[in-house]
Formats: structure tokens, sequence, C-alpha cells
């Protein structure tokens, strides 16, 4: 993509969505807020990696909170675009692009408004590849890099910066302005000038979004869309099912619960434990691990193939699991330190999901 434009939102949308793993935002209400954006200030320029300049910043974009309470506390424009601009006012140094700091749901479309709104670039890149529910589980904190300011914005007009020690210290102090903040706010940290964006950034997220989207948005009388974006991203099946129980609350400034699927289609007679903190974190059938974080886990639409997220799953839903791998940086050791399934609490090794789909006696309590 060289431009994005009204006719673009809707498969980034949905596939920022699949990217998400159930996490990221509410798409729908990030792709509204794009869209007016765009209508009213015109499409925005996309830049690679390898355009930035070394020493031109970048500013990562998104919302932080829990999804159950973004989706009833819609941001304003205004909301989305304060902690860009307060944070203009700290750096002498030209701000050359707005960049998705992670590619998921509403926050791979807020930057979007944001870069509309600002009259900047928007670099087709993002920290993690996916998304993660804590503001440290970036691709800059795996190399060392630390946010040194970060400023956050509410929907009442509170513009609140301040300087963390590190990135875990930085995701503390934010969830516990946010939860002051009514659960839900926006914010830009990870500001970094291009020559270490171009370092740690996984490229071309947005245009693979817009890749998926269109292929599970086009007709084929012999393939299935849901097996094409298989194929494309090397993904797995993992299982087809009927939602028979559902647990969700708000924990802690996150959407937290777990998902119990009835298989059906070839997976009659099994299991599927879905385990979530904003994304999809964990996937169990019959106690088996099939799949755990850092790699993706995705629940699609049964009918359509279109991506579900974690707010959205209801009891009675048939949907179809898939699982992709991560980007190779989440699989270092500091990767699975920082976004492994022991960080959430599951006792588990973390194992790629090419390897655990080979391996189904793999159990936990």
């Amino acid at each position: 993509m060289k431009w994005i434009t009204v006719e673009d939102l809707e498969n980034i949308s949905i596939g920022a969505t699949l990217l998400g793993t159930g996490g990221g935002g509410d798409p729908f209400v990030g792709k509204l807020m794009a869209l007016q954006a765009i209508q009213k200030y015109g499409p925005v320029k996309v830049l690679q990696l390898d355009e930035l300049n070394d020493d031109d910043l970048v500013m990562p974009v998104g919302s932080i909170g829990a999804p159950s309470v973004s989706n009833e506390k819609i941001a304003s424009e205004e909301e989305i675009y304060a902690p860009a601009e307060v944070l203009k006012e700290f750096f002498p140094e030209r701000t050359q692009a707005i960049m998705p700091i992670e590619i998921g749901g509403g926050n791979s479309l807020l930057p979007i408004a944001c870069a509309a709104k600002m009259g900047l670039p928007i670099v087709d890149a993002d920290a993690m590849g996916r998304a993660f529910p804590e503001s440290q589980m970036v691709t800059f904190f795996l190399k060392g890099y630390q946010p040194e300011i970060v400023a956050m914005a509410d929907s009442q007009g509170n513009r609140i910066v301040y300087y963390p020690k590190d990135g875990e210290w930085s995701e503390k102090i934010a969830r516990s302005i946010t939860d002051v903040m009514g659960g839900s706010a926006n914010m830009v940290d990870n500001v970094f000038p291009g020559k270490i964006v171009k370092e740690c950034g996984i490229g071309g997220t947005l245009t693979l979004a817009k890749k998926i989207g269109e292929e599970l948005t086009s007709f084929s009388e012999t393939t299935s869309p849901v097996n094409r974006l298989l194929t494309i991203l090397n993904g797995f099946s993992l299982f087809e099912g009927k939602i028979n129980h559902i647990e969700r609350n708000v924990e802690g400034g996150f959407t937290k619960g777990r998902a119990t699927l009835a298989g059906i289609s070839g997976n009659k007679n099994e299991t599927l434990e879905l385990l979530f903190q904003n994304e999809l974190l964990l996937a169990k059938k019959d106690g088996a691990v099939l799949a755990s974080t850092p790699d993706l886990i995705c629940a699609l639409d049964y009918e359509t193939g279109r991506p579900i997220t974690t707010e959205t799953l209801r009891y009675g839903s048939r949907i179809h699991v898939i699982a992709l791998p991560s980007d190779p940086k989440w699989r270092t050791e500091k990767g699975i330190d920082v976004a492994g399934p022991k960080y959430f609490g599951y006792d588990i090794e973390f194992k790629p999901v090419e390897e655990l789909m080979g391996e189904k006696s793999i159990c936990i309590d």
C-alpha cells in the first residue's frame, strides 16, 4: 500500500481483528473513526520501514484498557489525538509518522484516524505482529529499549505525561491510571527515532491485514477462504465447535475469561477450552495443549470465516479456531519470558504450534 483510503478500511479491519487474536479493541468502532477521519482530512500516506529517516520520530498510538469497557466508552476524535499532540511539545525532533503499537482490532485503525487528523503518514509496521494485553509486550522491550516518556488521555479532558523507569513500570503505572480514567484510555508510548523503529518494528503488518481481509471476503465455489488463509499464513486448523459455556469479567483492567466448545464436524465428541486475557492465550483440546501465546490463536465465525473478538464470543455460537506462528522475535528466550504461557500463569512450557499439533499428549489441569 502507498495510501490508505476509505475503500481499504473494511479489509484492514477484518485482517487486523484476526491478527489481534481476539483483542486490540473494537474493530467496528475503530473503522468508523478511521472512516470519519479520512473523509474529513483525506487519505493517509503509508511508509515502509526502510523509508523512515534515522533521526525523525515515530509515535506509536493505541488504546489501553478492558475491551468490555472501551466498547461502552467510545473515544472521541480529540481523545485519540491528544496524547500525540501533548508529546510533540516534549521533543525537539520532527515527528515523521504515526505507527500502530499493535496490529489488532481497533488499535490498528485508531492510528490511521490519528495520522489523518495530524496530516502525517502511517508506518506499515507495528511492535507486536499481533495484539498483547500489556504495554511492555513490544519488540522494543525485547531489544532493551524502554519508553522514556508516556502520554495518556481520557474522555474527561485529562492529559497525563509520566516518565517510567522501564517498560514494566510503564505498564503498572498506565494500568493504574487507566483504572482511574474509567477503565479505558488512549496512549502514546515507545516514541523512538526511525533508526530504532527500523531495528525493532515488524514490517508489513497493515498490508498483511488488508490481504487477510481480501481473502476472507473473496468468494470461491471451490476453495474455503479459511483454507486459503491457512495456506498463505502457514496456519493450523485447531477445532470446529459450538460454544456451550462462556465466562468473562473485567479484572485488573483486563477482560479475562474462558470459553468451552463442544466439537462439531470432524471434532464431534471432543471439547476445546479457550483461555483469554483480552487476547486468546491458550487452547486445550480434552486437556491437551494445541497452541499457546505468543503464537496467535484466532476465533472465526463458522459460517462466514470472519474473525471474532473475545468480547463478542457468545453462548451457542459456532466457531472455527485456528492458530498461526508468531513472529520469530517472540520465539526467542526473552520473547517467551515476556509473553509466553508462564507469564500469564499457565504452568506449561511454550512449544511452537507446529510442534504441538503433532504432540497431542501434553496436558495441564
